[in-house]
């Protein structure tokens, strides 16, 4: 299995798990909280017949990568993006992801910028800004947060179950558009991620991303479900599309959160539209 080395603890590597498959334009998958790369697993073989060079990593803290202590912080994840393409030599990539995965996207590009960059795209995004503030009205009580570690704490395995109830609204979907198998194989992977890691990430939840969003110069393709119970529409991609240059924003009537599984069909026409 591959992995690269992206910093050191306590003398021993801290490193990422990639697959690297297919030939053509590269596209990047960056997976959401708190899954692994088979989070894309009906993305990854419509990109490999599609003729796209199909890239995908575990965040440090999950799937098969490194469970350090420390590093859950938005620089520090654009900063393992940034090692991930410089080894590869990535070049003209487009850089696609989900939920959590949106925020490595944007820091990325605030950061390190758009020269390995050719386009991206956010699906059930986070940007441009979660907490609610004086400056940002429309965001989300941080008490939803602290409740949100806090549940971690007392029990990560119920939160976990909980969690899925939401991202998938379960309610209104479960034997339809996902099966409980598939469910219960989210909340599989979703155990083995670091217990430091998924306490900590809530926090990255809301940082702001405003500054990043205003440096995005690349075609950004945007899809979001207007019922995405995770990361309210309205408070996320329904204000991106006045904060971007140049950016389509797609909203899937009635979706919830984890519309790469859900609504795989319609994520990968969009996608398969964008790439063209």
């Amino acid at each position: 299995m591959p992995f690269i080395q992206v910093g050191i603890e306590n003398d021993h590597p801290i490193e990422l798990y990639y697959e690297d498959q297919g030939e053509g334009r590269p596209v990047v998958l960056i997976h959401g909280f708190p899954f692994d790369v088979g989070a894309w697993e009906r993305q990854k073989k419509v990109l490999l017949d599609a003729g796209y060079r199909t890239i995908l990593y575990d965040r440090r803290g999950f799937g098969k990568s490194s469970q350090p202590v420390a590093g859950y912080d938005y620089d520090t994840f654009a900063a393992d993006l940034d090692a991930l393409l410089n080894e590869l030599d990535i070049q003209d990539a487009t850089l696609v992801g989900h939920s959590m995965g949106t925020g490595e996207v944007t820091r990325y590009i605030g950061k390190h910028g758009s020269e390995r960059v050719l386009s991206a795209v956010l699906i059930s995004p986070l940007q441009p800004f979660l907490l609610k503030a004086d400056d940002n009205p429309e965001g989300v009580d941080k008490s939803v947060f602290e409740g949100i570690k806090a549940a971690i704490a007392k029990d990560r395995y119920t939160f976990y179950t909980d969690f899925l109830q939401d991202f998938f609204n379960l309610d209104e979907n479960l034997g339809t558009l996902v099966s409980q198998e598939a469910v219960t194989n989210s909340w599989n992977i979703a155990t083995h991620s670091s217990p430091i890691a998924t306490y900590a990430c809530v926090d990255q939840w809301i940082t702001d991303f405003r500054d990043d969003v205003k440096k995005n110069d690349v075609p950004t393709l945007v899809i979001h479900g207007d019922k995405d119970r995770v990361l309210p529409y309205d408070v996320t991609a329904g204000r991106l599309s006045s904060l971007i240059a140049d950016v389509k924003v797609v909203t899937l009537k009635g979706a919830p959160h984890g519309i790469p599984w859900t609504h795989a069909e319609d994520v990968n026409r969009e996608l398969l539209e964008f790439l063209k």
